[in-house]
C-alpha cells in the first residue's frame, strides 16, 4: 500500500450537483429553480424582515419614547449609606476612591449625593452633584459638600 492507491471510503464522498448543463443531465431547463416567479431570476436576494409583501413586523410594532443624547446619568447615594459607611469604616473625608472601594459606585460612575437618612457625624463630602436636602444635611452636621 501506498499514497498511489489511496482512496476515500465507500459513500464518504459526493460528486457536487452541475445544474444548468443541459437537459441530458436532468439538471437542465429551469436549473432545479421551479418556474418563473421572483427566485427564479439571477441577482434574486431577500430584503432582511421581508415576509412576502405582508407588513413587516418592525413596521406593524407601534414606536415609541425617546433616549435624551444629552443626559448626565449620576450614580445615587444616599446620607444613610454615607453614615454608615464613615462608622464601620472610621472616615472623615468621602471621595469617589472611597465609594469605589466600597462598591456603592463603579469607577468611572459620577456620583451624586441624595438627602434620604440622617447624618450624625462631622464629614467631608466629595461628589460630582448634591441635592439641597442632601447639602442641608450635611452643613447641618457642620460637615462641608465639596462639588468635583
Amino acid at each position: 500500500m501506498d499514497l498511489s492507491n489511496l482512496k476515500p471510503a465507500q459513500g464518504s464522498t459526493k460528486s457536487r450537483k452541475r445544474i444548468g448543463r443541459g437537459e441530458g443531465s436532468g439538471k437542465g431547463g429551469t436549473s432545479t429553480r421551479g418556474h418563473k416567479g421572483q427566485k427564479s431570476r439571477s441577482g434574486y436576494s431577500k430584503k432582511i424582515g421581508f415576509e412576502g409583501g405582508q407588513m413587516p413586523l418592525q413596521r406593524r410594532v407601534p414606536k415609541f419614547g425617546f433616549r435624551n443624547i444629552n443626559r448626565i446619568s449620576y450614580k445615587v447615594i444616599n446620607l444613610d449609606d454615607i453614615q454608615s459607611l464613615a462608622e464601620k469604616k472610621g472616615l472623615d473625608i468621602l471621595d469617589n476612591e472611597v465609594f469605589v472601594n466600597a462598591g456603592l459606585a463603579k469607577k468611572k460612575d459620577l456620583i451624586k449625593i441624595l438627602g434620604n437618612g440622617t447624618l450624625t457625624k462631622k464629614l467631608e463630602i466629595k461628589a460630582n452633584a448634591f441635592s439641597k436636602s442632601a447639602i442641608t444635611a450635611i452643613e447641618a452636621a457642620k460637615g462641608t459638600a465639596v462639588k468635583l
